[in-house]
């Protein structure tokens, strides 16, 4: 059997505990050795920048993964070049980690939609398993819908690889805008986290 490696990628800004309870029962379901947490520089479909630099949004997820033997992290994407597209970051870790290894990509569910603007997404599905994941309680996905586009063996691979994960309602944008506001955000965030943004007086108001 091979070793597999599943990628998380996203802006990060910041991390908080829905990403990390999901990618630890992801990481669980897909059977995998490691999860590599890794901040994007900036999504070349959402095009605004993340709020807290690349170097703070880094340092926080870096805080995660040291709790946690079966996370690390990766700057590869920060240190790309915009646009930074994700067929290059799968092809970088599979010439890292070598043929015995199987790639993972974990998506949330509210993405699927926009996976047929994804740069290369017909060579991202066949290169790795694109592995969705999906609040228990919803609706499974299907990507029937998308069978004439990519193919049905594509479509069935994505079925494959399809994770349920807890339902866990929190937001980035949600933490930054309690921040805003001075409230409290201990429910939402690691408290090393929560101490660095506070620190570094990240996504304060004015």
């Amino acid at each position: 059997m091979k070793r597999r490696i599943a990628l998380f990628g996203g802006s990060f800004d910041p991390i908080h505990r829905g990403h990390v309870d999901v990618a630890r029962v992801a990481a669980q379901q897909l059977q995998a050795q490691k999860v590599i947490f890794i901040p994007a520089k900036c999504s070349p479909l959402k095009g605004a920048l993340p709020r807290a630099s690349d170097d703070d949004r880094l340092r926080m997820v870096e805080l995660i993964v040291a709790t946690d033997s079966a996370f690390a992290a990766s700057d590869c994407e920060l240190r790309r070049a915009v646009p930074s597209y994700t067929i290059d970051t799968v092809r970088q870790f599979q010439a890292d980690y070598g043929p015995e290894t199987s790639i993972h990509w974990l998506l949330g569910a509210d993405s699927v939609d926009d996976l047929v603007y994804w740069y290369k997404i017909d060579e991202l599905i066949d290169a790795c398993n694109v592995s969705v994941m999906y609040r228990g309680g919803y609706e499974t996905p299907t990507f029937d819908k998308y069978a004439r586009i990519w193919g049905a063996k594509r479509v069935q691979k994505l079925r494959a690889n399809v994770v349920e994960t807890p339902s866990i309602d929190i937001s980035s944008t949600q933490v930054r805008e309690r921040l805003a506001e001075g409230q409290d955000v201990s429910d939402m965030l690691h408290p090393d986290v929560a101490d660095y943004i506070r620190r570094h007086n990240l996504y304060r108001r004015g």
